[in-house]
């Protein structure tokens, strides 16, 4: 009997660490899958929202014009306005300028907070046990800095070119011809540090952005489903993706105004820049414009969150299922 055992003990060895590494392969597979879906869900999402976005950020950039000192460039501008004043000057298609970066950073973006996330949230929480609300935020924020430090160069370049069809409108020559255009020349006149130019409000805003949108949407729908108001279906997935919708913005809209001026800010012939940093913007801003310039284009922001997050999170849970993975 001890023979035996001895003799099939190597074999039992085999067997558990072949069944180790299938379980291995099985979460690469995994994951594998979860990037992918999170991509083709997020292009989706930024494509459908993309003409809000670039409302928003013509809006916060309203009264920070670098080429004008007249008072007619710090006056009251509507979201309608300035979207309908794009179509006017630069037609349909000038909604969708800086659409290909855009689109390029969340796919380095997305996926890593969206997976990195829940990889943390297993890691800290296994076997499925409660996470507070307070624990879920510090998770989310973690992982939107490590995405954004990732994807910044990309922000930047979407944050320019969507700026240049504000030029254009003035009578000026725009800085760029497309994406490529724009790295070669960011990389020429400002080094490899100028693609993380804004690095740090744009590490501020992501962190306050998937606290409040990762965190809240998690809870939300857990929420949802165990006061059973709805069952793991598009109904949790609208009311939840709403209420983080609102929280993300009003967390993020002074990060975000602070970021995009910061972004577009070029150096001057003289060497000099109009912001020296973010805190530094947020006080110029406050002094010039008032408090509520903060908020610049939090309606345009939340709007494009709420329809963002509902198609992100509907398409994504939908091919998480059809993929036989399961719920977020």
């Amino acid at each position: 009997m001890r023979l035996m055992n001895r003799e099939q003990r190597p074999e039992s060895d085999t067997e558990q660490s072949e069944t180790m590494k299938g379980k291995e392969d099985d979460v690469d597979k995994a994951a594998r899958t979860k990037i992918l879906l999170t991509s083709l869900s997020a292009m989706v999402a930024e494509t459908t929202t993309f003409p809000i976005d670039i409302t928003k950020t013509r809006l916060q950039l309203h009264g920070d014009d670098s080429h004008s000192s007249s008072s007619s460039s710090r006056r009251s501008a509507s979201a309608f306005g300035v979207a309908t004043d794009i179509v006017r000057r630069e037609g349909p298609l000038g909604l969708y300028k800086g659409l290909t970066p855009a689109i390029i950073r969340h796919l380095f973006y997305t996926p890593i907070r969206i997976v990195g996330y829940e990889h943390l949230r297993t890691a800290f929480f296994p076997d499925d046990r409660p996470v507070s609300l307070s624990s879920k935020a510090l998770i989310g924020g973690v992982s939107g800095v490590f995405a954004q430090l990732i994807a910044s160069p990309a922000d930047l370049i979407k944050v320019r070119m969507q700026a240049d069809g504000r030029m254009i409108s003035q009578g000026l020559q725009p800085r760029y011809s497309g994406p490529f255009d724009a790295l070669n020349k960011i990389l020429q006149k400002e080094g490899i540090v100028g693609l993380w130019k804004g690095v740090f409000p744009n590490v501020q805003r992501a962190f306050l952005v998937n606290m409040g949108e990762l965190a809240c949407y998690d809870h939300a729908k857990r929420l949802i489903i165990q006061n059973q108001i709805a069952g793991d279906n598009i109904y949790a997935h609208t009311l939840a993706s709403i209420m983080s919708g609102l929280s993300a913005t009003a967390l993020s809209c002074p990060a975000d105004v602070v970021k995009t001026r910061v972004m577009n800010q070029m150096v001057s012939n003289e060497g000099k820049v109009k912001y020296r940093n973010s805190f530094h913007c947020l006080v110029k801003t406050v002094r010039v414009e008032g408090l509520g310039a903060l908020w610049k284009g939090f309606f345009p922001t939340w709007a494009r969150l709420g329809p963002w997050q509902f198609v992100f999170w509907v398409s994504y849970e939908k091919f998480r299922q059809a993929a036989g993975l399961s719920s977020f």
